[in-house]
C-alpha cells in the first residue's frame, strides 16, 4: 500500500460516522509502521476522542517511529477534548501526513506548526479534494456561520412534485423513500413550510429498520398558522422550532410542549436568512430541506441552498407543481447553475445529486 491507499482507508473510516459528529468534521485516522497497520480510529461524536486518540492508543508503545495519517489537521487547541498535537509529540510519531488544512482561521496550520517544531516531518495535501468534499459541511459552517443547506424533492419525469389538485403520494418508491430516511439520519435538522404541515401533518423523523438519529424539525411560519394538534408538536419524538414573525404572538399558549419552542423574526429582516443564523447558534450544522416547492424556490432564490437530491420518477402526470418557481429568469443566461456530484437508480427511480454554483465558490 502506498500513501494514497492509508489516507483512503483513513477517509474511509471518517465516513463511517456521518451523521453523527457535528459540530464536528469527519476526522480519520491510521497509523502504520514497516508497512503494517497498528492502529486505526475515527472521530465518532462531539466530545469524545478524536480519531488520531483511537488510532494511536490501538497502536500503544509501537506508534514510536510510525507514520500517523489523518484526513483533518490535528488540533492544537483544548477544547472538550485535550489537544491531539500533545499525544501525537509524546507518542514519538515520525511523520504525519495530512489530507486537508483545518479550515478555522483562529487555528489552521497551528497544529502543523507544532508538529513540525517538534522535529515531525509532515506531508499535506494527499487526497486533499476527497478529504475536502467529505467535510464539505464543515468548512462551509465555519466560513459563513451558517448551515449547509441540502435540498429534497421528488419528482415526476416531466419535474412536478405534486398533480394539479396537490396529490403528491407517492410520486416514488418504498426504495426511494427509504434513501430519504438514511439522509435524514445524516442530518441535523430537517425544514418544511407550514404549507407541508398543513397539507401532509407529517412527523419528519427517521424510520429505518434498524432505527435511526431523529433530526431537529424546524417549521418555517411566518403567520403561524401550524395546528396545535399537528404530529410536529404533539408526538415528543424530537425537538420543534417554529420560526415565525414578530407581530404573530396570539397563539404562542397553544405550543406549551416541552420540546416545542417559538422564535421570532422582525419583519424588517431577511427572514431565511435570520432562520439559518439562528440555528447556526444552535450548533446545527446541517439542515435537510423538504420543501414543498416554494421554500425550495425561496432558499434558491435567496442563494441559500448549497446542494440538492432529486428523486424522479418514471411517471407523466402534466400539469402540477415544480420545483423551481422563478418568473425572472428570462434567458437561458439567468438559469441556476449546478454541478451534479453523482447518479444513482434506487428502485425504480433515479436519484440526482447535485451542487448549487455560487459566485463566491
Amino acid at each position: 500500500m502506498d500513501p494514497y491507499d492509508y489516507m483512503r482507508l483513513a477517509l474511509s473510516l471518517a465516513s463511517s460516522a456521518q451523521g453523527q459528529t457535528s459540530p464536528n468534521p469527519l476526522v480519520g485516522a491510521v497509523c502504520v509502521k514497516d508497512g503494517q497497520i497498528i492502529g486505526t480510529g475515527a472521530h465518532l461524536k462531539a466530545g469524545t476522542p478524536h480519531a488520531e486518540v483511537h488510532a494511536l492508543r490501538m497502536a500503544g508503545a509501537e506508534a514510536s517511529g510510525a507514520d500517523l495519517y489523518v484526513t483533518l489537521e490535528p488540533c492544537a487547541h483544548t477544547g472538550k477534548t485535550p489537544p491531539c498535537t500533545d499525544l501525537i509529540i509524546s507518542s514519538g510519531i515520525r511523520r504525519v501526513f495530512v489530507a486537508s488544512i483545518d479550515p478555522n482561521p483562529a487555528v489552521s496550520g497551528q497544529g502543523l506548526g507544532l508538529l513540525k517544531a517538534a522535529g515531525i516531518e509532515v506531508v499535506t495535501g494527499i487526497l486533499q479534494e476527497e478529504a475536502e468534499q467529505l467535510n464539505r459541511a464543515f468548512f462551509h459552517f465555519i466560513q459563513y456561520g451558517k448551515p449547509y443547506v441540502t435540498l429534497k424533492a421528488a419528482a415526476t419525469l416531466d419535474g412536478r412534485l405534486s398533480t394539479q389538485t396537490g396529490d403528491s403520494k407517492w410520486i416514488t418508491s418504498d426504495a426511494a423513500r427509504t434513501d430519504v430516511h438514511h439522509l435524514r439520519h445524516t442530518h441535523d435538522a430537517i425544514l418544511v413550510g407550514v404549507q407541508t404541515v398543513l397539507h401532509d401533518n407529517p412527523f419528519l423523523t427517521t424510520r429505518l429498520p434498524h432505527g435511526g438519529k431523529n433530526p431537529i424539525r424546524i417549521i418555517v411560519d411566518r403567520h403561524l398558522r401550524t395546528p396545535s394538534t399537528a404530529n410536529v408538536v404533539t408526538d415528543g419524538a424530537v425537538e420543534t422550532i417554529i420560526f415565525t414573525l414578530d407581530s404573530e404572538q396570539s397563539r404562542t399558549a397553544f405550543f406549551e410542549h416541552p420540546l416545542v419552542s417559538i422564535e421570532r423574526i422582525s419583519e424588517n429582516a431577511s427572514f431565511l436568512d435570520e432562520v439559518l443564523t439562528s440555528l447556526a447558534h444552535k450548533g446545527i450544522m446541517t439542515l435537510f430541506v423538504e420543501g414543498g416547492s416554494l421554500v425550495h424556490s425561496s432558499f434558491i432564490n435567496a442563494g441559500l441552498a448549497d446542494e440538492i437530491y432529486l428523486y424522479m420518477a418514471p411517471k407523466l402526470i402534466g400539469n402540477g407543481a415544480s420545483l423551481f418557481m422563478d418568473n425572472t429568469r428570462n434567458l437561458m443566461a439567468d438559469s441556476q447553475s449546478l454541478h451534479f456530484l453523482d447518479v444513482q437508480k434506487i428502485g425504480e427511480d433515479i436519484r440526482l445529486h447535485a451542487r448549487f454554483h455560487k459566485e463566491d465558490q
